[in-house]
Order: C-alpha cells, then sequence, then structure tokens
C-alpha cells in the first residue's frame, strides 16, 4: 500500500466514522475530508473544487427548484386531495398515498415527496382514528424505492451515471435505471402495504388518531398583581427567573387590546401574561410568582383565534437552519416572529426547558405565531409544517410547471439536450413565467446536500487516481475466490445497502462507483451491473433513522425508535435484493 493511498483510506475512515457518531453535520465532515486531501497532496489544488462544477450538482440542485414549483403551483395537492375524495376505505387510501408517493419520487427529490404527503397522511390518520406510524414509514420508504426509477429520482443515480459518463463517454440515460427500478417498487410497495404493515408499530405517542400535543392542556392566562415580582421586568427575564419550564409568549398590556409578543416589553401591574405551562406548576406561578388564573385555556383558545393567533405542529428537517439549535440561541421568537410551545421527540414530550433545548431532525414542534406568515417562516428556518394548509397557486397557471418539466424530459430522453441543460431550460421559463421566483429557488436548494456531494466528488477521484479502488477490488476478489460473477454483484449491492445505511446515500455512491467499476475491470466483465447496483443499494437505506433523511423525518411525527425501522426495513432489502440481481443480468449481462 503506498502512502496516497494509505492517506486515502484513513480519510475515508474517519469520515465514516464521523458521519456514524452523527455529532458533526454531513456537509461539514465532507469538506474536512475534502481539505484533508487537498492537504496531504492527494487532491491536487486546481481539482479542489471541481466537484462543485459536476454535472451532477447542478441536477440535483435544479431538481430541487423544480420541485418547489410543484409544490408552489398546487398541483400535488389538487391531485392528493381528488384522491382522498375518491378512496374511503383505509387500506385503499393508504395505497394511494404510498402509490402517489413513490410516482412523485420518480420525478421531484424524495425528501420533496415526503413533504407534500406528510400533512396529508397525518390528516387522514386522525380522522379514520389510525396511528400515524401505520402511514409515515410505509410512505418515506415507499417515496425512496420511487426514485430508483429514473436518473433524477436520487442523487446517487446522479453521481453513478455521471461516473459511468467519465468512463464510457456514455452516462446513462434519464429512464435506464427504469428496467430495474420499476420492477423493484412494485414488489416493494406489495410488501409495505400487506406483511409489512404487520412489522409496524402501532405508536403514536399518543392515543391514535389524536394529536401528539393539546393546546388546552397548558395554555393559561395569568394576571399580574401590584405585589408579583415580575412588575417592572422584561417579559424575557422574568421567564428566565422561573423555576418551573413555563413559557411566556404573549401579553395584554393592561389587560385590555391586542395580544403582544415582544420579548422586551416591561410587565406592569394588571398586565396579563399568556403563558405554556405544565399543570403541575401552577401552584408555583400562582402562590410564589403571586399571579392569578383568569380565565379557563378553551376562553383563552378562542381569543388567541380572534387574534389571528394560530398554534401549528412542525418537524425539523434534516439539514435545517434550526437544526442543532435551541429556540432562544436561535432567536426564533425574536427574529422569526415563532414561539415554541412545545417539543416531542421520538413520541414522547421533552420534559425539558423547552427554550433552551437543542433541537434534531426529527423533533415534533408545537409552534405559535401568526397566521399570514408561520407557515413561510417555519420553511425558511428549516421546518415541515404538519397542519393541512389548503391549496396554495403560484401566480402563474397550476400547469406550467408540470408541462416545463415534461417538455425537458422529453428532451433529455430523446438526446436533443442533455439532461442538465434541458432542466436548467425548464427551470428558467418557470421563473421567467412567474411559476417560481429567483428568491424561492434560492431558498428551495438544500445547500447542505450540493456542499457535501461537490466535496465528496474529489475524494471519491482520489480514490481512484491513488490505485486505492484498485486495491480494494483485488481484496474483494481474493475473498470471494471461485464465487461465481452474480455473487461478487451481489456483494457489491449489499455493501453499498450497508454503508447508505449508515453513511449518507450521496457519498456512498462517490465511493462505491469507483470500487465497483474496478472490480468489474479486475473480472473483465460489463461494468455497467455494478454501477446500477452501486445506485440501487446507495438508495436503499431502510435500516436505521439516519440513512435518509426521510427515516429521519417521519421519526418524530410517527414516534419511532431506532429499531422499528430494520424490522421493516430489513425484510425489504433482502427482497430488494432477490429481485434486483437476477433482473441486473437480465437487462445489463456481464
Amino acid at each position: 500500500m503506498t502512502f496516497d493511498q494509505t492517506i486515502v483510506f484513513s480519510v475515508l475512515a474517519a469520515a465514516m466514522v464521523l458521519f456514524v457518531w452523527g455529532r458533526w453535520r454531513f456537509d461539514v465532515v465532507a469538506v474536512a475530508a475534502l481539505v484533508a486531501c487537498v492537504v496531504a497532496g492527494v487532491v491536487p489544488m486546481d481539482q479542489a473544487f471541481a466537484g462543485f462544477g459536476h454535472p451532477a450538482i447542478v441536477v440535483v440542485a435544479v431538481v430541487l427548484a423544480v420541485t418547489r414549483a410543484f409544490v408552489q403551483s398546487g398541483l400535488v395537492e389538487l391531485v392528493g386531495g381528488a384522491l382522498m375524495g375518491a378512496f374511503k376505505a383505509p387500506f385503499a387510501r393508504r395505497m394511494a398515498l404510498v402509490a402517489v408517493a413513490a410516482v412523485l419520487s420518480m420525478f421531484m427529490n424524495n425528501v420533496g415527496a415526503l413533504a407534500l404527503m406528510m400533512p396529508v397522511a397525518l390528516q387522514v390518520a386522525r380522522e379514520g382514528g389510525e396511528p400515524p406510524s401505520r402511514l409515515l414509514m410505509p410512505i418515506a420508504f415507499g417515496s425512496i424505492l420511487g426514485g430508483l426509477v429514473t436518473l433524477i429520482g436520487t442523487p446517487p443515480n446522479i453521481i453513478v451515471a455521471g461516473y459511468r459518463g467519465d468512463l464510457t463517454g456514455e452516462p446513462f440515460g434519464m429512464f435506464a435505471f427504469a428496467p430495474i427500478g420499476l420492477p423493484i417498487v412494485l414488489v416493494g410497495l406489495a410488501y409495505l402495504l400487506t406483511v409489512g404493515l404487520r412489522l409496524l408499530p402501532k405508536r403514536s405517542g399518543g392515543d391514535s388518531g389524536k394529536p401528539l400535543f393539546d393546546v388546552n392542556d397548558y395554555v393559561v392566562e395569568l394576571k399580574v398583581p401590584r405585589e408579583s415580582p415580575a412588575v417592572g421586568q422584561t417579559v424575557a427575564a422574568f421567564e428566565r427567573s422561573l423555576k418551573s419550564e413555563a413559557h411566556i409568549f404573549g401579553l395584554i398590556k393592561g389587560g385590555k387590546g391586542a395580544i403582544s409578543r415582544g420579548r422586551r416589553h416591561h410587565i406592569r401591574a394588571g398586565d396579563i401574561l399568556m403563558m405554556e405551562v405544565d399543570p403541575g406548576d401552577l401552584p408555583e406561578l400562582t402562590e410564589e410568582d403571586k399571579l392569578k388564573l383568569l380565565v379557563d385555556p378553551k376562553a383563552l383558545k378562542e381569543q388567541l383565534e380572534a387574534e389571528e393567533i394560530v398554534h401549528v405542529e412542525a418537524v425539523v428537517m434534516p439539514g435545517g437552519r434550526l437544526a442543532g439549535w435551541s429556540a432562544n440561541g436561535f432567536g426564533l421568537d425574536r427574529l422569526y416572529d415563532i414561539d415554541l410551545l412545545a417539543v416531542a421527540r421520538e413520541g414522547q414530550p421533552v420534559r425539558r426547558r423547552i427554550q433552551s433545548v437543542p433541537l434534531r431532525p426529527g423533533d415534533v414542534l408545537l409552534v405559535q405565531g401568526d397566521a399570514e406568515s408561520i407557515h413561510e417562516n417555519l420553511q425558511h428556518v428549516g421546518c415541515l409544517p404538519l397542519a393541512e394548509r389548503g391549496l396554495r397557486l403560484a401566480g402563474s397557471s397550476i400547469w406550467l410547471p408540470p408541462v416545463l418539466f415534461a417538455g425537458a424530459i422529453a428532451l433529455a430522453a430523446t438526446g436533443v439536450l442533455s439532461v442538465p441543460v434541458a432542466l436548467l431550460a425548464a427551470l428558467l421559463l418557470m421563473i421567467l413565467g412567474k411559476a417560481l421566483s429567483p428568491r424561492d429557488v434560492y431558498d428551495a436548494i438544500d445547500w447542505p446536500v450540493i456542499v457535501r456531494l461537490g466535496a465528496m466528488i474529489p475524494v471519491g477521484g482520489a480514490l481512484e487516481q491513488t490505485g486505492a479502488t484498485t486495491l480494494i477490488a483485488d481484496g474483494i476478489l481474493g475473498l470471494a475466490g471461485d464465487l461465481p460473477a452474480w455473487a461478487i454483484l451481489t456483494v457489491v449491492l449489499v455493501a453499498a445497502m450497508t454503508l447508505s445505511d449508515v453513511m449518507n446515500n450521496a457519498a456512498t455512491a462517490v465511493v462505491m462507483a469507483p470500487i465497483a467499476a474496478g472490480i468489474a475491470e479486475r473480472m473483465e466483465v460489463n461494468a455497467d451491473p455494478f454501477l446500477m447496483a452501486v445506485a440501487i443499494g446507495a438508495s436503499c437505506a431502510f435500516l436505521t433513522p439516519i440513512g435518509h433523511q426521510n427515516n429521519t423525518l417521519i421519526m418524530g411525527p410517527g414516534g419511532y425508535r431506532f429499531g422499528d425501522y430494520w424490522r421493516m426495513g430489513l425484510p425489504l432489502e433482502l427482497m430488494i435484493v432477490a429481485v434486483a440481481i437476477p433482473m441486473l443480468l437480465i437487462v445489463w449481462p456481464l
């Protein structure tokens, strides 16, 4: 083993450990790996940022922006509403939700597809008295499966297609993945809707069909007498002085007029504090802090609604700006006019000081804010509102984004334009047609994903340029002995699946693609089935909540625990292997 190979292996091993550890963001780990490779000399300085100009980066970014256009057009919500109206039986509704999520993710970002379907699924669960855990995991897994069908369905497909272009001069086409992906989707959806359901927990962090939070349980209105120590303090200072975990989210000056939500207002005698508090802490507030309980929670809720202040449940998105921050540290109320009232983690309420709890991806938040701006503000900080919002139409025709997108797909599929150019042209026309604003485009792009991918592409290149891929390929073939080619192909697929369950799927594709091609070269067989195996395996992360963003996103709303994923995911992965290997050998002969 050469010095350069030792460096590359050490960097990748350290990156994998940090990916699994989870204390550092994935994009930070990827950039650290890139810097280490550049400093060590295994990535030339003039190639350090070449990954950010890779066509895969353009395609991923454009697909994320186009996903936003579909959301804002209202077409998806219109179709979803029609399906829910057409199907009344629980099984039929579940089948419709999972199937729509799978179809959407074939042509848009699968995280975006899940984000569109989650509010509908939660509403269906509540109306039917069914635990969300029975719906969310099948929908999340279905959306991951759908991404296997097309080039743009998932980042690993884009990465592997680009690598094949570098290797042979011709990348995989738009629908080159469909002959393998479609059978996997059909078998996978059949499993998710039948046997898989029996492996799911009936858990929602509460009774079936009920919200995680009940505002009436802890929202109270307290008047400030002259003798209260609150008099003279600012709202923020008085809240910090409380021994309980009570949170002040509103103030009525002099007991009259509109509700003020300013944290710097000084409290005076006669003011009324609107508070979120555990019922057990009320005696302390009324006795030690001399506050007087005025009205019952129901009356307060009516008053809040009259002031157009609403309560919304939202989930913290993986890679969102709020992830890793507390509400106080982030300035959620001060900068975004959003009050955090409660947090649920893995289906259970967090019983710590709510404002200082570091928030994790998948946490479900109960927040309060202005009815007109709260949904937009939540999306801006990286949270997905779970309340049904109704149809939102962009300024242009509802059909403009899908028509332009279909045109781009047709041009790319027929070879008239390359995929990045066709999609970029469609996005430009959407902007000119006012289906999207330039700000919408920049807000829609998940920049941590772009940074992570752009940083890992040169690292993957270093793996190949130093000869490390040949070394790994020789090692795998040496261990395999006299195993037939189909068995070694299975090893590659399972290895990609395993890595993807603990490491980001894009990083898995970047690392595994040159290794798979190296194995095929040493065996003197066609590299295409091995590259396809990497694309499939890297996308099929079903065993852990950290393997895919969709898995993380459903953890809080579904009340899932770490072990729930592999119970449903392991049989699914075994079925995918059983379907994929024969299809790979038929469609892409060795």
